[in-house]
């Protein structure tokens, strides 16, 4: 285990970078002010100690807690006070689709923590020149693509294809998956009708509901960037567990971690 904040410091930095969630527990109030623990999830060994092994071994398995609910804070062990840093591994979104509104998208979900990868079978629209802010580009049917890539319940799907040819099978693939939010452009009409080609293909109404169709917020936006915003706004707010309304109407807290 290694000891001393910079050399911690140093190490969550390169986690951070290659996505791998980490916590950081400091104590703040008590005995040892300032040791740091570095806690990675279960089964991989944490950096850094306490000269107290027994309240070493609590925080750590607190911190793994807490790397779990995502929630960083100050917990208190007896007389003693730590506060847990948490870098989560980033929230991951796959735009299938190498269209304008994916355009605007990426660069914007990119500045909002996402790990971006890009999915299209038309080789002349999925290129590193039309997408310089995507952390991957696949050029693949989407579900092929969905077989390649690990799709975790924490991860975002936008289809933004808008053509039946492609959208349809990267819905039937989504569906497949435990994604937590699964979003397909159209008007509302064109949802009805791929709503009723799903039930004809054997999709239960459980898992079409799932299917978040029109995609994104209502603002009214018609532009790429306008429609991304509201993409971007509703996958916001599934992260956070909230409703996507007004503030002005809301009760509770303003900020999902308090």
């Amino acid at each position: 285990m290694t000891e001393g904040g910079a050399t911690i410091f140093d190490r969550v930095q390169e986690l951070v970078a290659a996505r791998v969630p980490v916590a950081v527990a400091t104590i703040v109030r008590g005995d040892g002010v300032g040791s740091k623990l570095l806690v990675l999830p279960d089964g991989v060994e944490g950096e850094g100690s306490f000269a107290n092994l027994g309240l070493g071994q609590v925080v750590e398995t607190a911190a793994r807690e807490a790397l779990q609910a995502e929630k960083s804070g100050v917990h208190t062990f007896g007389t003693t006070e730590v506060f847990i840093d948490v870098h989560p591994q980033p929230p991951q979104l796959i735009v299938v689709g190498a269209v304008h509104i994916a355009q605007a998208l990426v660069p914007l979900a990119r500045t909002l923590g996402f790990r971006v990868v890009v999915v299209d079978a038309r080789s002349a629209l999925a290129t590193r020149e039309r997408f310089p802010d995507a952390d991957e580009i696949v050029v693949a049917w989407p579900d092929d693509a969905f077989t390649r890539l690990e799709v975790t319940p924490k991860m975002f799907i936008a289809i933004l294809t808008h053509d039946p040819k492609f959208d349809e099978p990267a819905i039937l693939g989504a569906l497949a998956t435990d994604a937590i939010y699964i979003g397909a452009i159209g008007s509302r009409r064109t949802n009805e009708d791929r709503r009723a080609r799903l039930l004809g293909a054997g999709v239960s109404e459980d898992q079409i509901a799932r299917l978040r169709g029109p995609i994104g917020l209502d603002l009214g936006g018609g532009t790429p960037e306008e429609v991304a915003l509201s993409i971007a706004a509703e996958m916001i707010a599934v992260k956070n567990g909230r409703s996507g309304g007004s503030l002005r109407q809301a009760t509770g807290r303003i900020r999902a971690d308090g």
